[in-house]
């Protein structure tokens, strides 16, 4: 299928489909004795990631784990969907998380607050998933791939209180969700996602730094795909985080409100990247979506109104 890439490794990226868009959500099934799928992508991508896993020979009782990074619905929002696909796949998530997967009405409802109409045709709806084939990890566990092989989850919060990292044994690819932010290969930009209600920025610099010591050989993002270089990429992950709070911080204080202070920030950030300065429409459309100036403000803002002056 021409949106599955090997990664080499037993490792698969699955181009998810997000809104009829492609590179946007990647799903990552990783092929050994115990199949894993990394991220679902969305509800409407749901039947996109099952056909792409029955081209790669997964059939409805092959797949053991669906693992997500962080239960937002662009990773997973397709949860319920693909365990009706796959009715012996165990699903983890992070304690944090695990309610609502069990229950999405709360993150459903609070979905539609932010996205209104766009919600529908951009996510689609979370379904339920049965407590019993629930797995809540705690700050650190692992999930069998089978032949020896673990993929071992580290808790990563900063862009969500329910985000971990997982590690392959295997490999050394680390998936690193958002927590280090959003990846463009077409341009090599890479932006922060820091939005309500979870940003914390010593948070996110700290899983950011435990990543750099879990001494990955790849970064395979969720948006999107793998990046090889990763001491480099995670310090530049570091640096944008604080040119956004720091542009941010000077609009908070000088009294400006989101929609103001989300133009100015997007006006002193547009340089840094290609995908904004290149006259390429689509994919600058595609780059706002997947980490938007005002939902970036937003979420800054909010962890500033929430915090100490000595703690920013």
């Amino acid at each position: 299928m021409d949106n599955v890439t090997p990664l080499g490794g037993d490792v698969y990226e699955i181009d998810t489909r997000m809104a009829g868009y492609s590179g946007i959500t990647a799903g990552y099934l990783i092929l050994g004795d115990r199949p894993c799928l990394v991220e679902t992508g969305t509800s409407t991508s749901a039947p996109v990631v099952r056909d792409a896993l029955t081209s790669l020979g997964v059939g409805p009782d092959d797949l053991a784990t669906v693992v997500v990074t962080h239960i937002h619905l662009d990773h997973a929002g397709g949860v319920g969907d693909i365990a009706g696909y796959y009715p012996s796949a165990e699903i983890v998530v992070h304690e944090k998380g695990a309610r609502h997967l069990a229950d999405p009405s709360r993150l459903m409802a609070s979905a539609r607050m932010v996205w209104g109409d766009k919600l529908d045709s951009l996510f689609g709806s979370l379904a339920p998933t049965e407590v019993v084939r629930i797995r809540a990890l705690g700050d650190a566990g692992s999930v069998d791939l089978g032949g020896g092989r673990t993929l071992s989850s580290h808790y990563s919060p900063g862009h969500a209180k329910h985000h971990v990292g997982l590690l392959d044994s295997a490999t050394g690819d680390l998936y690193v969700g958002d927590a280090a932010g959003v990846y463009l290969p077409e341009t090599g930009d890479l932006r922060p996602a820091t939005p309500p209600p979870d940003f914390d920025l010593q948070t996110a610099l700290g899983s950011l730094a435990l990543f750099v010591a879990l001494g990955p050989q790849r970064l395979l993002f969720s948006h999107y795909g793998p990046v090889p270089d990763v001491t480099t990429t995670l310090e530049r992950s570091a640096e944008e985080l604080r040119v956004w709070v720091d542009l941010t911080r000077q609009a908070h204080s000088d009294g400006l409100d989101l929609d103001h202070a989300a133009a100015m920030v997007r006006d002193r950030t547009r340089e840094r990247y290609t995908a904004l300065t290149s006259g390429d429409d689509e994919t600058a459309q595609r780059f706002e979506l997947l980490s938007g100036a005002t939902s970036n403000v937003s979420g800054i803002m909010h962890w500033l109104d929430h915090t100490t002056p000595s703690a920013r």
